[in-house]
């Protein structure tokens, strides 16, 4: 064994070691009974061998102390590997032995009585009975659980196949009844709807014309006006247009330029006409000109 160099420091070795018993963990009263005579055989094996061991170290020998902690704790490692083989070893004596005993045993019969032999083999069959009552139970239980679960899925599999063959009819009636586009068809179609609106535009604008012309005539024309009149009629400037009119003007100027809707008043549009039209809100007036007016957007 090597020992490694240190400090020049040099302490006096500790004394020798009181070293437990490696039979001194706790055993069974048997493996210590058989144990027992294989330690004495040891103990005289290695006081015969007393001689030959290597002289107790003095206390008055120095040495390093790195040579000491190293040797110490080979010592410590050479001694727990002795007990381990020493636990093993006594270990191994006491399977045998037990191995050796078993080895020896003869089977008990229980009783060699037929009658007693019968009842034994009745009890024994009524726990088996017993147990295997409980699984069948069991396995019944979960039989009709499995069975009504079955039932729920074949219920639903069923309405859903009877879903397919419905989708699957109404597939095949659409089928039937599909009917080729037509584009020429379709602008026929598209040109007829207009037409009959542009009817329709038609037959409204000559109705209110006819309803203005009825109900809101000229004032050269009204017998009442005439009567009032300071000024004769030969003696005006400027031709006062039909409140028919008035109307016709501002839904062009609506539908033709929408983002430009308001239509300047002229010396043409009777005034009475104008407020009539501002106050029960079918114009509106410009918010920064007063004197602009704009339809106001029933179509939207």
């Amino acid at each position: 064994m090597k020992l490694r160099r240190s400090s020049p420091a040099l302490t006096p070795c500790p004394p020798a070691r009181k070293w437990s018993s490696p039979w001194s963990p706790s055993l069974s009263s048997q493996d210590v009974s058989q144990g027992s005579d294989e330690a004495e055989k040891l103990a005289k094996r290695m006081s015969s061998y007393q001689h030959d061991l290597a002289p107790a170290i003095t206390s008055n020998i120095v040495c390093s102390a790195d040579a000491r902690e190293e040797l110490l704790d080979e010592c410590e490692e050479i001694w727990r590997q002795m007990e381990e083989l020493s636990l093993l070893m006594m270990r191994v004596k006491a399977l045998t032995a037990e191995y050796n005993q078993w080895q020896k045993r003869s089977p008990e019969i229980i009783s060699t009585n037929p009658d007693v032999l019968v009842t034994l083999g009745k009890e024994e069959l009524q726990k088996v009975d017993h147990d295997l009552e409980m699984v069948l139970s069991t396995v019944q239980s979960k039989t009709r659980k499995l069975k009504e679960d079955m039932k729920r899925e074949q219920q639903w599999l069923d309405e859903q196949q009877q879903l397919v063959d419905a989708l699957d009819v109404t597939h095949e009636e659409m089928k039937n009844q599909v009917v080729q586009f037509s584009e020429k068809r379709a602008f026929q179609e598209l040109k007829s709807k207009m037409m009959k609106i542009r009817a329709y535009k038609e037959e409204l604008l000559s109705a209110l014309g006819e309803f203005l012309e009825e109900h809101f005539p000229l004032p050269e024309e009204d017998e009442n006006a005439k009567k009032k009149k300071k000024i004769p009629v030969e003696e005006r400037t400027v031709q006062l247009v039909t409140l028919h009119e008035i109307l016709e003007r501002l839904i062009n100027k609506l539908m033709n330029t929408p983002h430009e809707p308001y239509l300047t008043i002229s010396d043409s549009f009777w005034p009475p006409y104008v407020e009539l039209l501002l106050r029960y809100g079918i114009a509106l007036r410009h918010p920064e000109d007063p004197n602009r007016i704009r339809l106001e957007a029933f179509h939207q």
